[in-house]
């Protein structure tokens, strides 16, 4: 095949794909087309700014989105963990003062939600507050950082509780089980909110393309 075959077929293939695929971004365009054609990526790319520059094909820039309020980034889907770790601490609160210890079966349910509000939601919470998009890890898959922040969340609630009783054994209150479970409550209500303002700020950062839109 001659270079000019070549480079016309390479031509014909770029802006087949802008039509039939309509690519995003140049790095989708650079992908389509080396899985058509098998030519590496740098000879692509190459190709398209060439087409850019003799007027053939549009690069237009993409803006970033618009940054939504936090009010707003409440009602989506990503603010559920949140609603969901209020509903928990709330309900455990509620439990913890409502369902007497000899009241049985229903003091099971408050064995339940005392578990995970103790073990559970303070490490989740800090430790979503410290990274709340990305684990410190990084690993290969979203499994494996799901189980990553399980064991960090589990982990650092044990290390917070006990020095949450320790800081209220000098204190007038003392360890009780009132004093504990308003602790903890403000603890994970606090941890959770700068969480949440910090999940606000980061994400629509992270959907910021790297790249120019392909268009024909």
């Amino acid at each position: 095949m001659t270079n000019d075959s070549k480079e016309t077929k390479i031509t014909e293939t770029i802006i087949q794909v802008i039509k039939e695929k309509n690519p995003q971004t140049v790095e989708q365009l650079t992908t389509l087309v080396k899985e058509k054609t098998k030519i590496p990526e740098k000879e692509i790319l190459n190709h398209i700014i060439k087409l850019q520059n003799t007027g053939k094909i549009r690069l237009t820039k993409q803006m970033p989105p618009t940054p939504i309020k936090l009010a707003t980034y409440l009602k989506t889907e990503r603010a559920i963990w949140y609603w969901a770790t209020i509903t928990i601490a709330i309900a455990t609160v509620a439990a913890v003062f409502t369902i007497p210890e000899d009241f049985y079966p229903w003091v099971y349910i408050r064995y339940v939600l005392g578990s995970v509000f103790v073990l559970w939601l303070p490490g989740y919470t800090f430790i979503k507050a410290l990274f709340p998009t990305k684990v410190p890890i990084p690993t290969s898959s979203p499994e494996l950082d799901t189980i990553e922040r399980i064991a960090l969340s589990a982990g650092m609630s044990l290390a917070l509780v006990p020095i949450v009783g320790l800081l209220l054994n000098y204190t007038p209150w003392g360890i009780r089980l009132t004093p504990i479970v308003i602790s903890l409550l403000a603890l994970t209500l606090t941890f959770a909110t700068a969480a949440l303002i910090r999940e606000h700020k980061t994400v629509p950062k992270q959907n910021i393309p790297h790249h120019k839109d392909t268009q024909e």
